[in-house]
């Protein structure tokens, strides 16, 4: 019983990184739709929420099942509950993937995304993309040192969303008021993507130590 019981928790964690992984496929499309105005790249990352939101369904079942036929106790019951959270925020990564879709497509034929401001947002999804592919691993290996590592990083993206402010607060800014208003959102958006990473791979560090990685050594 008790090998049936990890099994399921190590095929959950499977799934999870699977879930993973379509986000990261979404946040790279939908930078790309946003770059290059390409609806019909949008139009994929839209439709493709459903598959996320479904596989999502699936954990939370699984997870659910756990909890009322094994009645896991301690560290078991600690991974169970992480896992759930996971996938919350997993899901709303890719919820913020089709919002960056849907300001892409809103502006086609034009870009979303004016000459001068195109540097920093697509470096943002750049950033973005990476945390969500290492969170995947993260995952996968329950590294926890990768996991701490993520945390730091994330002043990359911190510093990304400033810079866009700059631009935008800027006496040479050309791109209007439309423009300045997309790409705060899209800045929100970004950030927040990988705020979830963090937070997620934060959850991992729970599963296997026990503890908050703020309470971690970070050398």
């Amino acid at each position: 019983m008790r090998e049936l019981f990890h099994d399921q928790l190590d095929a959950m964690f499977a799934d999870l990184a699977g879930i993973c992984r379509q986000v990261e496929t979404a946040v790279g499309l939908a930078t790309q739709a946003l770059m290059t105005g390409d609806a019909a790249i949008a139009e994929q990352v839209i439709s493709g929420d459903i598959e996320i939101d479904r596989a999502r369904e699936a954990v939370e079942e699984t997870a659910f099942s756990v909890l009322s036929l094994q009645q896991p106790v301690a560290g078991d019951l600690r991974t169970v509950v992480s896992a759930l959270r996971m996938v919350s925020e997993l899901e709303r990564m890719g919820d913020l993937s089709v919002h960056v879709a849907k300001i892409a497509r809103l502006r086609v034929p034009e870009l979303a995304v004016p000459v001068e401001a195109q540097p920093t947002v697509s470096r943002m999804g750049e950033v973005a993309e990476d945390m969500v592919r290492r969170v995947s691993q993260i995952i996968t290996g329950r590294d926890v040192e990768a996991a701490i590592a993520l945390g730091r990083d994330d002043e990359v993206m911190d510093q990304l969303r400033r810079k866009s402010f700059t631009e935008l607060l800027s006496d040479d800014w050309a791109g209007g008021v439309e423009a300045a208003v997309d790409i705060a959102l899209l800045g929100r958006y970004y950030e927040r993507i990988a705020d979830h990473a963090v937070s997620v791979a934060n959850r991992i560090v729970f599963v296997v130590t026990g503890h908050n990685p703020s309470a971690l050594p970070l050398e």
